[in-house]
Parts: C-alpha cells; sequence; structure tokens
C-alpha cells in the first residue's frame, strides 16, 4: 500500500513538473504597443526600469512605445497614428495606460451617449413598421474624458478590427511637486471641476463594456496606494507619490503578467 502510495505521489509530481516545462505565457514573444503618459514613458526619472520593461524582460515582448509624459485620453488618436504609420498592422497587441493627467487637468467627465429620437423598421410578431424610438450614438466631444475615450476606441476598432486592445486603469495618486508651477494635490481633493479621481478610473472599467475591450485594473489589483506613508518605498520619493518607483513598477508588471494570463495576445495564428 505504502509503495502504490508513493509511486501515486511520483505520477503527480512527473505531471505536474511536465505540464509546467510545456506551458508558455500567451503574450510570450509577442509585439506589444504601449500607449499612455508620463508612468509609461521611458523618458521620465521616476523608476529606471518601466512596467513594460519587465514584462519585456520576462516575456520577450517586442515593445513598441508610444506613450509621453503629461498626455490626455486626447492624444491616443496620435499615438495610434504614428504606430499605424511606423509598424502598419504588424504587430499583435496594444495597451493603453492613461488618464491620470484627464484628472489633474480637470477634464470633464461628459456622457458616453448623445441621444435622439429617429425612426427605424421593426418587426415582432408583426408586420413590419415604422416605430418612433430612443436612439443613442457614442459621444464624440473631444472636450470631455469620455467623448476623448470614445473617440480615440472609435478610431482604433476601425484601424485594428482584429488586434486585441486591453485597457488599464489610473493608479491611485498622491501629491506630487515638479516645480512652483507643477504641483499636483493628491487624489484625497477633487480637481477643479469637482470630481474625483474615482470618476476617471470608473469611466475606464465603464469603456470596456462599452467598447467590448478587456480591462486590467491596476488602481484595485496593484496594491499601489501612496496615501499610506509606507508606500512612499513604492514611488520615486515623497515629493513624487505620483509616479512609482523600480519596486512600484515591478509590482504593476507582475501583476499585469498574471492578469493577461486570461486574455488572448492574437485571435488568429
Amino acid at each position: 500500500m505504502r509503495k502504490m502510495m508513493l509511486i501515486a505521489a511520483f505520477l503527480a509530481v512527473a505531471m505536474t513538473t511536465s505540464a509546467q516545462s510545456l506551458f508558455q505565457h500567451p503574450w510570450q514573444g509577442k509585439r506589444v504597443a504601449y500607449f499612455g503618459d508620463s508612468i509609461t514613458d521611458p523618458r521620465n526619472n521616476g523608476s529606471k526600469t518601466k512596467w513594460w520593461q519587465f514584462l519585456q524582460q520576462w516575456l520577450g515582448i517586442e515593445s513598441y512605445v508610444y506613450a509621453v509624459s503629461g498626455r490626455q485620453w486626447n492624444d491616443i488618436p496620435h499615438q495610434a497614428s504614428q504606430l499605424k504609420e511606423q509598424h502598419g498592422d504588424d504587430f499583435d497587441a496594444i495597451l493603453i495606460f492613461i488618464g491620470t493627467n484627464d484628472y489633474n487637468a480637470a477634464v470633464p467627465i461628459g456622457e458616453w451617449w448623445t441621444i435622439t429620437e429617429d425612426s427605424v423598421m421593426a418587426a415582432v410578431h408583426r408586420e413590419k413598421a415604422l416605430a418612433l424610438r430612443r436612439h443613442r450614438e457614442p459621444s464624440m466631444n473631444k472636450d470631455t474624458y469620455r467623448g476623448r475615450i470614445n473617440i480615440a476606441m472609435s478610431q482604433l476598432k476601425e484601424m485594428w478590427p482584429t488586434k486585441q486592445i486591453v485597457l488599464i486603469t489610473p493608479i491611485h495618486r498622491s501629491c506630487f511637486y515638479g516645480n512652483e508651477k507643477n504641483i499636483q494635490p493628491s487624489e484625497a481633493y477633487q480637481n477643479e471641476c469637482g470630481e474625483w479621481i474615482d470618476a476617471y478610473v470608473e469611466s475606464v472599467r465603464e469603456a470596456g463594456n462599452i467598447w467590448a475591450v478587456p480591462v486590467i485594473d491596476l488602481n484595485a489589483a496593484s496594491g499601489l496606494y501612496p496615501m499610506a506613508k509606507s508606500q512612499v518605498v513604492n514611488f520615486h520619493h515623497e515629493n513624487d507619490l505620483l509616479h512609482p518607483n523600480d519596486r512600484g513598477h515591478q509590482r504593476m508588471a507582475r501583476t499585469v503578467m498574471y492578469q493577461l494570463l486570461a486574455l488572448p495576445c492574437v485571435f488568429e495564428e
């Protein structure tokens, strides 16, 4: 009996080891474009290694980075155009990590939809007939946060209908003191249009359902919370609790890497 138990244990370990040796992360060796702001911009000095560079090291991803410090959602169409110009369709997926600067700049949240009344032909268990119904189209208001997301996502869906596009929520943010003309209060304060950062984070979550794209919720899942004094170990320094340091970026990268396990990078092999 003891011998049979030992054999069973050995087989279980062997099968597990074999399965692990055969497993490959679905994003291993893929070509990924990154859109965003300073947290992704390789020129930002908040960290030596950015989250996408950790993914590059761990998964062998080929990275195309278009993120620029200070940019807001209205810059995503420009970043997309740069990708199109330089790589066409010759890449696998896009990750978009942006929104914190829209909050800081007090961009109004706005509405997702423009709603009108319109006539439409319909037939439900009766003869077809024109019916007057409420009709909605995505709001394309470039001066609102949701309008900007709609503009960007509409363009991306038209440019690359077969590509994987993943949204990432803004992370928590505390105070940032760049210089006398760049002082950003923490998320404990509403911005100048009276919004908490929560509304900007929640809008990215909602955009996933509206535009049929997956969302990685780094705001909740990363564990980065600069509002706690102890969290300075994860950020640039005590006057910059906006940009994660290497430790913070590694934490974000590890969270994203495990989230990406549940998402295909490509849909056609």
